[in-house]
């Protein structure tokens, strides 16, 4: 972690990660690259879905495999870079038969390092394979939930779920949240934890640097009118009033509140739900 020297009020407060130690290039591989439009939060109607996005700095998408489906084939690690699009590092790896790609970078993967996606292989960081042949107690990162369709939770910085049992066609998986879920022992795993666990210790340090991610101002219910949110209206700074508590702009209960569907197809899978901190 770098903490810059208060020099202005930009500065002031500012944690940042010290990328020249870890990343060793900031050319990234043309070939896979790719362009995109931001959308500002807006579907394909032109209508706001998702509120406070917008702008930005210009950015281009680093096409990932999350399959690794070439199995058995060795890959050399080539370098370690910054992806704007996610917060953990990735890393482009060169297969024996010259083929490149991008994958999540783990933590302890260095450059040279060389890496296999098999059924059963060596456990070693930035290896894949099957979950039913990953012994007890291992920590693996970008998992499948069906197999062959590529991995799909535990990608953000430093995460890591642990294998903490196996039982015939499923495998225990204690996730980063707590929650303790079966997923098909067929399904694909890396070795390891992801890398950049520093990310939640940043600290941007004012808000224009928020502007540049395309992240744009969120005003409090309590400064608007009553027409615009359950919060507003009243002389002066007013309570929330005679409510139960906070609610969101459309008049639904904000904290303490369940979202997850009450019948959902999952939930056969879930042994534990994740242990909930409560608002103090």
């Amino acid at each position: 972690m770098k903490i810059y020297k208060p020099t202005s009020s930009g500065t002031r407060g500012r944690i940042g990660i010290e990328y020249n130690k870890i990343l060793t290039t900031d050319r990234p591989e043309k070939s896979l690259l790719d362009s995109f439009k931001k959308q500002a939060g807006r579907d394909r109607r032109g209508r706001i879905t998702v509120r406070h996005q917008g702008g930005g700095h210009k950015q281009l998408y680093r096409m990932v495999d999350f399959r690794r489906e070439k199995m058995n084939i060795p890959a050399k690690v080539k370098t370690i870079e910054y992806d704007p699009n996610r917060s953990t590092f990735i890393s482009l790896i060169c297969y024996a038969d010259g083929e490149k790609r991008y994958i999540l970078a783990p933590q302890e993967m260095k450059v040279g390092d060389e890496i296999i996606t098999s059924e059963k292989t060596v456990i070693k960081p930035g290896n894949r394979m099957a979950l039913k042949n990953i012994p007890v107690g291992t920590f693996v990162c970008d998992i499948e939930l069906i197999p062959g369709h590529g991995g799909k939770i535990v990608r953000t910085a430093g995460s890591g779920a642990q294998v903490s049992a196996q039982e015939g066609e499923h495998v225990h998986l204690t996730l980063p949240s707590t929650e303790i879920r079966m997923v098909k022992a067929d399904c694909m795993a890396t070795i390891g934890t992801l890398s950049n666990p520093e990310h939640i210790f940043t600290n941007l340090g004012k808000a224009g640097r928020m502007r540049w991610k395309g992240v744009r101002p969120r005003v409090r219910g309590t400064a608007m009118n009553p027409v615009d949110h359950p919060h507003g209206g009243g002389e002066g700074r007013a309570p929330i009033g005679l409510r139960r508590g906070p609610k969101t702009l459309w008049g639904k209960q904000a904290f303490g509140v369940k979202t997850r569907k009450t019948r959902k197809y999952s939930d056969t899978f879930i042994i534990q739900r994740r242990i909930h901190k409560k608002r103090k």
